[in-house]
């Protein structure tokens, strides 16, 4: 098949799924948010181009949906990896050291505060400032798996053992 072939087809299936996704909740603008919610778990973020044609299908302004895409801490404009690391860095975890696990997983993944995802597109890695667990601290949430008393040692063998994982 040819390059451009597939990738018209991928962009047709990706269109598909968009419409589904709107169909599922009646296109009706009141459901943004939870349409929103359901886009982002297809494509991982909120694509500038999907936001317009969800305003467009809506029939609502353009800085609506972008206003409630950029209000919620929940929502990401840009591309996130397949597995999202979040480390607590609130006052509990951060008192049992959360910072150092913080670099070496940044370390082990050439990740840094402004470049937050792998190009490979399988780590985003965040801080996140309270992730109710606090006696578990420091905790590590990878997706939706959550990981108590953590050390860079151990984050850095989640991360080794999930990539292995994914070469297999």
């Amino acid at each position: 098949m040819e390059p451009k072939l597939a990738a018209s087809l991928a962009e047709t299936a990706k269109f598909q799924k968009l419409c589904g996704i709107l169909d599922h909740y009646g296109r009706h603008p009141a459901r943004l948010v939870p349409i929103l919610q359901a886009l982002q778990e297809e494509y991982r973020y909120l694509p500038e181009e999907v936001l317009s044609y969800v305003a467009t299908s809506l029939r609502i302004p353009e800085a609506n949906v972008f206003g409630v895409a950029t209000f919620y801490a929940h929502f990401a404009l840009t591309p996130k990896g397949k597995y999202i690391v979040r480390l607590c860095d609130g006052t509990a975890c951060h008192v049992k050291h959360s910072i150092p696990i913080l670099e070496a997983l940044r370390g082990r993944l050439s990740l840094s505060e402004e470049k937050t995802t792998t190009p490979d597109m399988l780590f985003t890695v965040e801080t996140v400032a309270c992730l109710g667990a606090c006696g578990l601290a420091p905790v590590m949430v990878i997706n939706e798996d959550v990981y108590g008393q953590m050390t860079p040692q151990r984050a850095v063998s989640l991360i080794d053992s999930i990539r292995a994982k994914e070469l297999q």
